[in-house]
């Protein structure tokens, strides 16, 4: 999608006074937004279609997830935030951003629901679930993916925010990259899902203005949280990848088993960058496939894109070079918890 004729007002998200304002607001937002052709839906369609509720598929901290169904074989996901908040902010920065996407690896806005109090999203269904079903259970012989999927998986969403970042007309912060975000369709191929936390700016715009954190917790860049580590960037994007790479490479229950009978536990980036260190075999944490080298090829990527200052981490570009060349290329960088070297 596309916007065609279509001038987005950068006042148009300031504070409403009264709720009455609010839903004016969002009338006139949805009313220009007609173009871009999503359905509207009211509440009671939206309790239609999902059987009153009946299949629910998650839930995170800004709304709940339910499976739907427009005909026989039109299945959807429809998540319903948790409550109208403030002036509807996320609401509308899914409902726009959305409009500037136009990418294999994004999940397709079907339509959306704007009734009274109710704010909802209604997206194509993906049968596999997300990224995280496949994580959790990964020492499963039946949910194991395979590394050379895995390496798929990761590449794909890589190219992804490569593109949010540099090939839509606006640069697209996503602020919320983890595994519970990244959907698998029918071919396991990746799909991103959540842009209520996205930020827009200009493609010349290095620096982001921010008053208050945003992102899920253990994917939040450190810089997001404190200046200190440096100013917010679309750098910022790359350090949740990071973060979702060395998700993928072990699975965060395995720090469980490492720390069980210790007294300090071990940050779970340092664990892994350990377990690299001392020549441990990671392809043992999930499965039994292949030689181990993509497990550390993307334990390697994920260490470089968590440096703790952006400075010292790649771009996305360099992130997506990274994994389509040959592994055994790949050097470790300097240890992301002490020292820093420059990779841009």
């Amino acid at each position: 999608m596309e916007i065609i004729g279509y001038r987005w007002n950068p006042g148009f998200f300031a504070s409403c006074s009264t709720d009455d304002q609010c839903r004016l607001r969002i009338e006139r937002f949805l009313e220009d937004y007609k173009a871009l052709k999503p359905s509207r839906y009211l509440y009671a369609d939206i309790k239609r279609i999902t059987d009153q509720f009946k299949d629910k598929l998650g839930q995170g901290a800004y709304g709940t997830v339910f499976k739907g169904r427009l005909s026989f074989d039109f299945l959807i996901a429809i998540k319903v935030l948790n409550s109208f908040k403030g002036d509807g902010e996320e609401f509308l920065n899914e409902v726009r951003t959305m409009g500037h996407i136009h990418h294999i690896n994004v999940a397709r806005l079907v339509g959306f629901c704007a009734d009274g109090f109710v704010r909802a999203l209604v997206y194509e269904f993906f049968p596999n679930g997300s990224l995280q079903d496949f994580i959790s259970s990964a020492d499963s012989d039946n949910s194991f993916l395979g590394w050379d999927k895995l390496q798929d998986i990761a590449l794909g969403i890589a190219k992804e925010i490569e593109y949010l970042h540099q090939g839509c007309d606006k640069r697209i912060l996503h602020f919320d990259i983890k595994p519970h975000n990244v959907l698998l369709d029918q071919n396991f191929t990746p799909k991103f899902f959540d842009f209520g936390l996205a930020k827009l700016c200009s493609k010349d715009q290095s620096l982001v203005s921010m008053t208050t954190a945003r992102g899920t917790m253990g994917y939040i860049a450190p810089e997001v949280f404190s200046r200190n580590f440096g100013n917010v960037s679309y750098k910022a994007d790359v350090y949740s990848f990071g973060m979702l790479l060395l998700e993928m490479v072990g699975g965060r229950k395995n720090i469980a088993s490492t720390i069980e009978n210790t007294t300090n536990e071990i940050y779970y980036p340092q664990w892994i960058y350990n377990l690299l260190e001392e020549g441990d075999d990671l392809r043992i944490h999930i499965g039994e496939e292949g030689d181990g080298k993509i497990p550390r090829k993307l334990a390697i990527i994920g260490l470089w894109c968590i440096q703790w200052h952006p400075m010292d981490g790649p771009s996305m570009k360099i992130t997506v070079q990274m994994l389509e060349r040959d592994g055994e290329s790949l050097t470790m960088p300097s240890n992301p918890f002490c020292a820093h070297r420059s990779y841009n």
